[in-house]
């Protein structure tokens, strides 16, 4: 896998992947992964070029000013890394947190964006939605309690409960947090998720491009219901609905790969 640093227009070291050559994918992480979580379900091509930018605060990244943590500059982190590479099209995608900086990408930059692929996206054009308050509880916990004293906390709470319910994956990630670098995590996990993309539904209605959405069920944070509205709001868009982690990992990973493959194959082909 290789890859490199950039730096921004303000300074903040960036991290990426660059790997295979061939048709442009900027492919992108969920909020507090690295670059393996996109990798693993990426599909093995000849002739794709995948791109993945470890946002600010993720992976190798430097988390820089915390007043640019947000959606829209992770989305401009995005076009500088393309523009950094010479690159001048690509299809746009990611995962949760991925899926909204691409699906800004495509509204914001449309002549950079040649696909859009949105997999279990967590927001619609809402800001915070309640499904996303379960990080800010790791976020505040995290900051007065510290590691330790904290996931014990998360615990005994409610919410994590209501998630485990629905997810146990989704349960095990919010644990996850608590062995993470606290400042990034903190900055993070507070704001991202008091976010939404700011796309608006009739500026997803005027996307002309191929799209695909992905889902998967049994995902307190990733509902079936976020994916379809957005489906329905893209003209043209395809849907595909994957075997949750929580029944198969195994299953979750090859349907996943399964659905890029087709959706990618003919754009390759074109290319």
């Amino acid at each position: 896998m290789s890859g490199g640093t950039f730096k921004t227009h303000d300074g903040c070291c960036l991290a990426y992947v660059d790997e295979g050559q061939g048709f442009p994918v900027l492919w992108q992480h969920g909020l507090g992964a690295d670059r393996n979580q996109p990798a693993e379900v990426f599909p093995s091509m000849n002739g794709i070029r995948r791109i993945t930018l470890e946002c600010r605060g993720h992976g190798a990244s430097r988390l820089g000013d915390v007043q640019a943590i947000t959606i829209a500059q992770f989305a401009r982190d995005a076009i500088a890394l393309l523009d950094d590479l010479g690159v001048e099209r690509a299809v746009v995608g990611g995962i949760s947190l991925g899926a909204a900086i691409a699906l800004r990408l495509a509204a914001r930059y449309p002549e950079r964006a040649a696909g859009l692929i949105l997999a279990r996206p967590a927001w619609v054009d809402e800001q915070a939605p309640k499904a996303l308050r379960i990080y800010q509880d790791v976020a505040a916990l995290l900051a007065e309690y510290g590691p330790d004293e904290g996931v014990k906390r998360l615990d005994e709470s409610p919410r994590l409960r209501e998630v485990e319910a629905v997810s146990p994956d989704s349960a095990a990630s919010m644990r996850g947090f608590f062995k993470r670098d606290l400042t990034s995590t903190v900055a993070l996990l507070s704001r991202i998720p008091a976010q939404g993309p700011g796309v608006a539904r009739a500026e997803m209605g005027s996307l002309d491009l191929p799209a695909l959405v992905i889902a998967n069920g049994q995902d307190f944070v990733h509902s079936v219901e976020i994916a379809q509205t957005l489906n329905g709001l893209i003209p043209g868009s395809q849907f595909r609905l994957i075997t949750s982690k929580t029944v198969s990992r195994q299953k979750y990973v090859t349907e996943f790969q399964q659905a890029l493959q087709a959706f990618l194959e003919p754009m390759r082909r074109r290319s």
